[in-house]
């Protein structure tokens, strides 16, 4: 059994499509269907059901995901206890974050861990999605809420709180915030309701039912830019406004609370570079705790 065409099945069974798996092996769509039909002829048997939408395990491919991802986890634990016997750290760490976290604190921090170890390669994905590292999305994930399935190595990061701000600008073109009474005529600058991916996003409901007039972005980065621009209010993580001095704190009786929670997968917990890299993460917050809390 060839190897190479066990692991891209593996990643389909985990994908779910075969587009999906393509591109995160890197490999073309072609590419992937033709491994996958050679090894269904070689161990003459149907691993998958191929939709439109999709592709679903056999019984067969149940039990030979299975096995592969045993034989997978083996793999990775005999690479870890061969690293840890070399002092450098070398090798790819992917870490999937929440954008605002992602942005505002760990690409300016992971760059400066990167520049420490030549060999090293982290690849940082601040987005705003939820990673699996069972699925292998990422090595390290930071998520919004305590994931409760999988085998994962789990640990709170930390409590951050968010706040209303507006611009400088905004506040004396428009006129000043005195009371939640004076937002029901302004724009609320807040996140798009259909991408909301976590419960913990429900924040924007503190203010949806004082203001109906909004401007919905994607992304955190986004909705501080728009706020900074002067184009409205909106709920901003406080460590990543108080960067910008034009952002003024308003109303703070509705200051709110959410937790960052820190995984990774429990066959890479002995990698050198992983746990390096989840040390670090973690001293870094450590050290840096003041600036997620409002004062």
């Amino acid at each position: 059994m060839d190897w190479e065409q066990v692991r891209i099945f593996l990643e389909v069974a985990r994908a779910g499509q075969i587009s999906k798996a393509a591109k995160h092996l890197q490999l073309n769509h072609t590419t992937v269907a033709r491994q996958l039909t050679a090894l269904e002829k070689n161990l003459n048997v149907r691993l998958l059901e191929r939709h439109t939408s999709g592709s679903n395990l056999t019984a067969a491919g149940e039990a030979l995901a299975l096995a592969a991802k045993r034989a997978e986890s083996e793999f990775l634990k005999v690479g870890a206890s061969i690293e840890g016997a070399n002092e450098a750290i070398t090798g790819t760490v992917r870490v999937g974050a929440p954008d605002g976290l992602g942005n505002y604190f760990l690409a300016e921090r992971l760059g400066a861990l990167a520049a420490r170890h030549p060999g090293l390669v982290i690849q940082l994905v601040p987005l705003p999605r939820t990673f699996s590292v069972s699925r292998r999305e990422a090595d390290i994930a930071i998520s919004l809420d305590r994931p409760k399935q999988g085998r994962l190595i789990l640990s709170k990061l930390m409590d951050y709180t968010l706040s209303i701000y507006a611009a400088e600008s905004y506040l004396s073109r428009e006129g000043s915030i005195q009371s939640q009474a004076d937002l029901a005529s302004r724009l609320f600058v807040t996140h798009v309701e259909d991408f909301a991916y976590s419960r913990a996003l429900d924040y924007a409901s503190v203010l949806r039912r004082l203001m109906s007039r909004r401007y919905e972005c994607g992304s955190v980065v986004a909705q501080i830019e728009a706020v900074r621009s002067g184009h409205g209010i909106g709920i901003l993580h406080d460590y990543a406004a108080r960067r910008y001095p034009e952002l003024q704190r308003l109303l703070p009786e509705l200051r709110i609370v959410r937790s960052y929670w820190l995984t990774a997968h429990p066959d890479m917990q002995d990698t050198r570079r992983v746990m390096e890299v989840r040390r670090f993460i973690t001293a870094s917050v450590k050290a840096s705790r003041s600036i997620f809390e409002s004062n």
